[in-house]
Parts: C-alpha cells; sequence; structure tokens
C-alpha cells in the first residue's frame, strides 16, 4: 500500500515550485501587489495605495481591497500545489484607506477537507481592519505541480 503525502508536508517539499506557479497573478502583479508571508493554509500580500486606485469620494476602491483580499485567498487556498478555485465570497466593508497608505490582506484557513476550504481575509491599514472576506474554495483534484 502506498502512504499518501500529507498536504503541509508537500508545501514544504515542494514550497518553491508551488510559489512560482502561483505567484503569476498578472492582475495583483500590476497593481503592484507583494507576497509578504507564504505558507501553507496562509497568506499575506501588500500594496501601497496609488492615485488610480480611488473612487469618486477619493478613497481606495472597494473592489481594490476585494482584489487585494482575493489574491491572499487564492495564494492561501493553493498552498499545497492542489487547484483550488474561489467558489463563494462575502465581503465587509468597514472603513477606507487613502493615497499612500499600505494595505494588507491576510488570509486563513480554517477549515478544510479533500474538497472544500474554508478562509477568513483580514484587510488592514494602520493597524486597524478595513474590511473583511469569508471565502470558501472549491478543490479539485489534480495538482497543478509534479509530485513524486
Amino acid at each position: 500500500m502506498v502512504k499518501m503525502m500529507d498536504e503541509v508536508e508537500i508545501h514544504k517539499n515542494y514550497y518553491k515550485e508551488i510559489l512560482n506557479q502561483i505567484k503569476n497573478d498578472s492582475f495583483a502583479e500590476y497593481l503592484g501587489a507583494e507576497i509578504i508571508n507564504f505558507a501553507a493554509g496562509e497568506a499575506t500580500v501588500q500594496l501601497t495605495v496609488q492615485d488610480y486606485m480611488l473612487n469618486a469620494h477619493s478613497t481606495v476602491h472597494g473592489g481594490l481591497m476585494y482584489t487585494l483580499a482575493d489574491a491572499a485567498f487564492a495564494l492561501a487556498c493553493n498552498s499545497y500545489g492542489k487547484t483550488a478555485v474561489g467558489l463563494s465570497t462575502t465581503t465587509n466593508f468597514m472603513k477606507s484607506a487613502t493615497v499612500g497608505d499600505k494595505i494588507t490582506a491576510k488570509a486563513t484557513e480554517i477549515r478544510r477537507n479533500h474538497r472544500i476550504g474554508f478562509y477568513r481575509i483580514e484587510v488592514e491599514t494602520n493597524n486597524e481592519v478595513i474590511s473583511s472576506m469569508e471565502a470558501i474554495a472549491y478543490r479539485k483534484q489534480q495538482y497543478f505541480i509534479d509530485i513524486d
């Protein structure tokens, strides 16, 4: 009988391959999002608010906060090398940010099984939560990297 490799072990053993594959998010990269932390089931992404990221009220656009949270979610749910896609999200906006603010999205895995993963993502600036997201990922059977 062949022993199945634990997913945390897969993350550790294939860290570089997994990160190289999932960091290729052209949209997040275009916005200047930077990966601060990447671990099994968690990720932190950060960017600095620019003029073009503002809404009509001269505050950060809600779509930008959502995009940053979604980028952290994507990293966290794909951190095991298994293809995962967003199934559902709920986002709450509590406060805004302005030009020059660094905003940080931290995704944390709450629970996962072989098919579904649950995540909580908080977006902060100046050590204050400005939005939160709850997200569910559908985990496909295949891996996007070669597992020995």
